[in-house]
């Protein structure tokens, strides 16, 4: 690989953000995620430039003349020479026999194909993972150390999720769960024996820790191990149907290696649980005795990961395998499922992007009825109505996507001392960020496929109404040891609690709804309000005698919407931390009056009379008139490249035109 292509390529991550660093100076640290994946893809050197190139020609550009007016300018003869030196050969591969391109309209788009059976996409998969493999992108995923590699890791699993969801949630399952798995429970021994050979893709990881019969209340597993001393060896057994693993990434076809996680059984007394590693494939890929495994069919989405069913009979593993570094062992398995957590936030708003680049694209260039006699079809994000459905979704996406760069961060740079923090942090967002995305492919085009492949993610790692629940808890622990040590509130975002009650004037006008003071305020008076309400209730219960899980459970509602809360707030605060703009200021004013407009708390608690909910509402219809000029800017620093969406967003009529179909 010649230096000056390195040179060149280093070039592209610096140049990709010069159009929205002209236009839009204060939007682009709104879409910081992209940017630094493309400074990731930059760093590759020598072969693993191949990847770069081919990503760099096909993904982020639907032609080669568009990609060289896009990010070169008039750099064409720099682009020539890079395009020239990768070979027709390896570009008929990449696009033909992997990636699925399609023409249409006169740019290239890629995406699965999701007419293939289910067993045809899960193969594709394990190519495509063996090409990103071949060339290097796994490189220190597991091995590496430092926020630097960890970042990296983060960056390339969003490219690929902006791919195929089926495709990072095969790769996430293999490195985040089984290999997370491996960091957080192994010792050094663990470390030095698995993590390389993961990497490396000589082992092939699942994680084992969903059962038929429990999901959400990990505790209650039925899976159980007792430990045979005169051999040295734990049995693992499947004891009863509710206790087989299901629903397991890549169980199906693909995995070796698996985490089990079980009861162990000790002289007749369990110990908890506690998990272990165990082979379920051997090398010629045929399942391992004493092990049983069946598919669990196909699915309304993510066909391309093979999910099976798993039961042990009485089977065997050295005791080595147990996953013993931690004291705290329950603690730390929340560990692995953090991570997960992380990184579906990140790919939910990916996903909102793409529906709302795709739809806001069409809207402004489809055309319906006319508003005069004989006059011109009007735009159909020209009608008050179509923006109404579409703008206040892209602010709200704009917010969750600050909210998930901070969460990457928060991840990335985490200490012991943060796991709390980080636990309630990602329960909060991933729940946010899911449910946003899902009513937002509601709400767009291109949804049908994508509705599929993202609806799991309101209960994988965690039901999103028992993640609130959990982080409600967190809070009311928080409250309780706040005030039993008279101390003040430190952390999780609850600092505002130390200060006076904000007022809410009451009579609202569009100056004071549109001020940061007043958006904070109304935020943090609402997350105060429920969490006072909800430990004075569960305290009531306690002191009638009740446990304290069951006061929890009498005041779920008051759970979900105390975690509702807290997410909005800290969602807001990720973006009142961002530097301001016009531009930015009017996005921040339509996702908080949104919320207050749309969650029925704030009439239901009586922070909005009904008087003031009216003004809310007229508010909402103006700020959707005065960003409708901004709309393309707006959907366009998401940084999303053009062969990720669909034809309908670019030229429709051509995409659709018969020569199209021929071809």
């Amino acid at each position: 690989m010649n230096q000056s292509l390195i040179k060149y390529l280093k070039r592209v991550a610096k140049l990709y953000n010069n159009p929205l660093k002209t236009t839009y100076p204060k939007i682009v640290q709104c879409v910081c995620d992209s940017a630094a994946t493309m400074k990731l893809l930059g760093t590759l050197s020598g072969p693993k430039n191949l990847l770069v190139r081919s990503i760099g020609h096909r993904y982020f550009a639907a032609t080669p003349e568009e990609y060289a007016y896009r990010n070169y300018a008039n750099n064409e003869s720099e682009y020539t020479t890079v395009t020239n030196s990768i070979t027709a050969q390896r570009k008929n591969f990449l696009l033909s026999n992997l990636f699925n391109p399609i023409e249409r309209g006169g740019k290239v788009f890629v995406s699965p194909d999701y007419n293939q059976s289910k067993e045809q996409q899960s193969e594709i998969n394990m190519k495509r993972i063996g090409y990103l493999l071949e060339h290097g992108v796994f490189k220190k995923w597991l091995t590496g150390k430092g926020p630097e590699d960890e970042l990296r890791k983060l960056g390339l699993l969003d490219c690929l999720g902006i791919y195929d969801h089926s495709l990072a949630i095969k790769v996430g399952v293999h490195f985040f769960l089984w290999g997370g798995a491996i960091q957080f429970f192994g010792t050094k021994r663990h470390h030095d024996k698995w993590l390389k050979d993961t990497e490396d893709y000589v082992v092939k990881g699942c994680f084992l820790m969903t059962e038929l019969g429990h999901g959400s209340n990990v505790r209650g597993i039925e899976t159980g191990t007792t430990y045979d001393s005169r051999t040295g060896e734990f049995v693992i057994n499947t004891p009863c149907e509710s206790a087989q693993k299901y629903w397991i990434g890549g169980a199906a076809n693909h995995a070796t290696h698996t985490i089990v996680f079980s009861q162990l059984i000790i002289d007749g007394e369990n110990q908890g649980v506690h998990a272990f590693i165990a082979e379920i494939r051997n090398e010629n890929g045929d399942i391992c005795p004493n092990i049983r495994i069946a598919d669990c069919g196909h699915k309304i989405g993510l066909n391309g990961v093979d999910n099976g069913r798993i039961w042990f009979d009485n089977f065997r593993v050295p005791r080595e395998n147990l996953l013993n570094s931690v004291a705290d062992r329950f603690a730390a398995f929340l560990s692995p499922l953090t991570s997960g957590r992380v990184t579906i936030a990140v790919s939910a708003v990916y996903s909102a992007k793409i529906g709302l680049a795709t739809a806001i694209r069409y809207s402004l260039t489809r055309r319906a009825f006319s508003v005069t006699p004989n006059g011109p079809e009007v735009l159909i994000l020209d009608y008050p109505s179509h923006q109404r459905q579409l703008l206040p979704l892209l602010a709200k996406t704009y917010a969750m996507s600050f909210a998930a760069n901070h969460l990457k961060m928060m991840y990335v740079k985490r200490t012991p001392e943060m796991n709390k923090v980080i636990h309630v942090v990602s329960s909060a967002f991933k729940a946010t960020a899911s449910w946003h995305n899902m009513r937002t492919l509601q709400t767009e085009n291109r949804i049908g496929q994508l509705k599929g492949e993202y609806d799991v993610q309101s209960t994988f790692e965690g039901d999103n109404n028992v993640l609130m629940q959990q982080v409600s808890k967190a809070l009311f622990e928080e409250y309780v040891a706040v005030k039993r040590s008279k101390k003040p509130f430190k952390g999780l975002g609850l600092e505002h609690m130390n200060t006076s009650r904000p007022v809410i004037p009451s009579q609202l006008t569009s100056s004071t709804m549109r001020q940061a003071q007043f958006q904070n305020d109304i935020f943090c008076l609402w997350e105060r309000d429920l969490l006072e309400c909800f430990a004075t209730e569960v305290s009531q219960c306690q002191a009638q005698g009740k446990s304290k899980e069951y006061a929890f459970t009498l005041n779920y509602q008051l759970a979900e919407d105390l975690g509702r809360a807290f997410s909005d707030r800290a969602v807001l605060h990720t973006f009142l931390d961002a530097e301001a703009s016009n531009v930015l200021d009017l996005i921040r004013s339509m996702h908080v009056l949104v919320t207050l407009e749309e969650d029925a708390a704030f009439l239901r608690y009586g922070y909005l009379s009904m008087d003031n909910a009216a003004i809310v509402r007229k508010e909402v219809a103006k700020l959707c008139s005065e960003r409708r000029p901004h709309a393309l800017s707006l959907v366009s620093s998401f940084g999303l490249p053009d062969a990720f969406l669909s034809p309908i967003a670019f030229n429709w009529v051509e995409a659709n035109a018969w020569s199209s179909d021929q071809n």
